[in-house]
């Protein structure tokens, strides 16, 4: 008589996985205020839950950071969405078995959109892809996502953990994100309060953040022919560890400034961009309304030693160079100019390097790097 197949003959360990779950409940729940209402009891085996997240807007005894966000009773709430990934930057995660960062930038994809409108983020989910269970590695990336959604004052409220053997290669994994946030309908920024005159501020990248890395490790790995754990001596640093510093998140300086600046009561913010792939002329140009044209400075902020490090590994020209990647500029802020120099200056008391590095224009809209 045949073998009676298992789920674990087909690559799936129900144990393991359970391992995995408890291991990282704990990294969930420290990311939760008052707003997300927790099951009121564990059912059969202990393995109780609601089947989806439940998040209070309006909890009736208040407290904590997060139920100040409707304390303001918004007059119409609009919804915000964002979903994104980190891409091809966890092959590097894999290379260094390195694996608490990329979590980062998976938090930071969705959340540095998000506040591109003026909204605020909420809840955020993440769908992790994996080869087989592997709980050290799980709690790893875990952790980074939780690192980031109390950095954005945001809640991790689930998710889900798939493992497919047949589709990844051993040591292979992908993940996902998304995030729920909150706008008051009048103070949403969409680009149309865009001026002639008005001033770009460009905020410090962290680094490469998490775009292009196709083109990365082309010229690094496949041209330049280094090392994962080779040392870099112009960046003090690794291979591995320049490659996978985490995404900067921008969620608290916006936020500090939009409050300061209420867009309804002054006008004095007008648009928002996350530098993502595209770099500063796609990204900003797709917030410009008809009639308006950017012109960024070339040497207007400090180079990041890592942009010309990579391209002269990759003899990658100039405009490659821009048209991919944020070139040191992370996010950038179109204001009225008469208050510029205040916007940096609060972004500076709170540890975000900020730039002068363009103006509005008139003309086809479109970015001009000169």
């Amino acid at each position: 008589m045949a073998k009676s197949l298992t789920y674990r003959d087909a690559g799936l360990n129900l144990e393991t996985y359970a391992e995995t779950m408890s291991g990282v409940q704990s990294l969930i729940a420290s990311t939760w205020g008052p707003n997300v209402l927790r099951s009121p009891f564990k059912g059969a085996g202990g393995k109780g839950g609601s089947f989806a997240s439940l998040y209070d807007l309006e909890p009736p005894n208040g407290g904590g950071l997060f139920s100040r966000i409707f304390s303001r009773k918004y007059k119409r709430p609009v919804l915000v969405t964002c979903t994104d990934g980190v891409g091809s930057k966890l092959k590097i995660a894999m290379m260094a078995n390195k694996y608490d960062t990329v979590g980062i930038d998976l938090v930071a994809m969705s959340v540095n959109d998000l506040i591109c409108t003026g909204g605020e983020p909420l809840t955020f989910l993440d769908y992790l892809a994996m080869d087989k269970d592997d709980p050290t590695r799980t709690v790893e990336l875990v952790k980074g996502i939780r690192d980031g959604c109390l950095e954005s004052d945001c809640a991790l409220v689930g998710g889900e953990t798939a493992i497919l053997p047949d589709f990844y290669r051993p040591g292979e994994f992908d993940m996902a994100g998304f995030c729920t946030g909150v706008v008051e309908h009048s103070n949403i920024i969409d680009g149309s309060r865009i001026e002639v005159g008005d001033a770009v501020l460009g905020l410090a990248a962290s680094g490469i953040h998490s775009n292009g890395y196709s083109l990365v490790r082309k010229a690094v790995f496949d041209v330049g022919g280094l090392a994962i754990d080779a040392h870099v001596p112009e960046l003090n640093a690794t291979v591995g560890e320049a490659l996978l510093t985490p995404t900067r998140l921008y969620v608290r300086p916006v936020r500090k400034v939009l409050e300061h600046y209420p867009v309804k009561k002054k006008g004095v913010i007008h648009g928002l961009a996350n530098i993502t792939g595209g770099g500063l002329p796609d990204n900003i140009g797709r917030i410009l309304p008809p009639g308006r044209r950017v012109r960024i400075r070339r040497g207007s902020w400090p180079e990041l030693p890592v942009f010309p490090w990579m391209q002269g590994l990759g003899n990658i020209e100039q405009a490659e160079m821009e048209r991919v990647f944020n070139m040191g500029i992370g996010f950038a802020m179109i204001v009225s100019p008469s208050f510029a120099d205040s916007i940096r200056n609060q972004l500076k008391a709170i540890g975000v390097d900020a730039w002068a590095i363009g103006e509005v224009t008139g003309g086809e809209a479109g970015v001009e790097m000169i």
